[in-house]
């Protein structure tokens, strides 16, 4: 069997986060858009004011996997909650449990911090959407998720810019 190590980053992990998140961003057959820089990760989840946490999973001691989260808030319960922006498991790490172990990490974290939920986004054709369901979670098919970025982010912030 496998021994899995699941810990939180640390600044000194940054080139293996890069990394797992360069595997994401190809599995997601977007390679091109995958443009952070260790200095960015540096700068937003290890400086003064940092904007995200994540964990990093082992197999055997290869790193194999990650999960980058943040908190919300939601104005109905009047509580934080956990927003899951990526999670990853290499493919050789695959079927080892490797994914569970992240997911339950996290829904610990939720609850032992006192928030209210855990979120994330799922892209419509992948095939975890089956694992996410098999651990309990609902798909809020009735939700659809908005995005902007680039020029119409640039755009829509010129009309407060006068």
């Amino acid at each position: 069997m496998p021994h899995i190590v699941l810990r939180t980053a640390t600044a000194d992990d940054v080139g293996i986060l890069l990394e797992l998140i360069r595997g994401l961003a190809l599995y997601e057959k977007k390679p091109e858009q995958a443009v952070a820089t260790e200095a960015d990760l540096l700068k937003h989840g290890f400086g003064p004011v940092p904007r995200f946490e994540a964990l990093i999973a082992f197999v055997d001691g290869k790193p194999a996997g990650f999960a980058l989260y943040f908190p919300n808030f939601s104005t109905w319960t009047g509580r934080p909650g956990l927003y899951l922006e990526d999670i990853f498991v290499a493919e050789w790490a695959r079927k080892l449990g490797v994914g569970r172990r992240l997911m339950a990490r996290l829904a610990a974290i939720t609850l032992d911090r006192g928030w209210g939920r855990f979120d994330f986004s799922v892209l419509n054709w992948n095939p975890a959407r089956g694992f996410y369901h098999r651990l309990g979670f609902e798909h809020l098919g009735e939700w659809l998720p908005y995005r902007a970025l680039g020029e119409t982010l640039a755009r829509l912030a010129a009309e407060d810019r006068g």
